[in-house]
């Protein structure tokens, strides 16, 4: 129930609080409702007993991120698997609305979906346009190295942080995010990729000179702060 959805979101928040004070990394919050989350509700209690809950929850998400408790609302979007048509107008609708709360608290929303492609990002790009929110508030979490795409319908890409997937991003430009979906499962031990790939990726790109200075300062600093509004430095 949305209560679940709330402690879990509280634990993240209290765990953020306790790495900013005890260690020297700086830590952000990003709370929501994955979408695998709702299907497994929905198939367990119902469509509209799930599409209540997670409303809720993501209201609950909206009022810490207006409390600067978190910077966005996330993951939120639809699921990377077949589910039912009822589900997945449902799983839309959801999408919807948590970036209209995003919008109501000029925050970033991330998005996890199926698969991307062009036809996919033109299609968010329309749906972004429906909602009114800025488009570049808008990240897609796990995207394809699809920069000039993304740039063109306004949206954010976060790409994993893979070297192929930097190569080809990289020589569209510097208007992203990279990524390791890092999960912490004990049984998948480093997967996606592991926590150190970024700034291992980094620093061998700018070596190779692959990537300049003033992409990695784009990248790390200036790309994190627009969208975010946080601070890097």
């Amino acid at each position: 129930k949305a209560e679940d959805f709330m402690k879990a979101m509280d634990f993240h928040i209290k765990l953020v609080e306790e790495i900013n004070k005890d260690t020297p990394v700086r830590a952000f919050a990003v709370i929501g409702v994955h979408p695998a989350e709702f299907v497994y509700l929905a198939e367990k209690k119902g469509l509209e007993y799930a599409k209540n809950e997670v409303t809720k929850a993501l209201e609950y998400a909206q009022k810490l991120c207006l409390e600067d408790k978190a910077i966005a609302i996330g993951e939120i979007g639809r699921p990377h698997f077949d589910v039912s048509k009822e589900i997945w107008n449902a799983s839309i609708e959801l999408m919807k609305y948590g970036m209209d709360l995003a919008k109501e608290a000029d925050c970033a929303v991330q998005l996890h979906t199926e698969s991307f492609n062009e036809e996919k990002f033109r299609e968010l790009g329309e749906m972004v346009k429906e909602v009114g929110i800025k488009p570049y508030k808008v990240v897609k979490h796990y995207s394809p190295p699809l920069v000039k795409i993304a740039e063109e319908v306004g949206v954010f890409p976060s790409i994993l942080a893979s070297k192929k997937a930097m190569m080809e991003a990289i020589i569209q430009g510097n208007r992203f995010f990279m990524e390791t979906d890092y999960i912490d499962d004990k049984r998948r031990p480093g997967a996606v990729l592991g926590p150190k790939t970024v700034p291992k990726r980094t620093k061998a790109f700018l070596q190779q000179g692959i990537f300049t200075e003033e992409d990695v300062y784009k990248i790390h600093v200036e790309n994190p702060k627009k969208v975010y509004g946080v601070e890097m430095e």
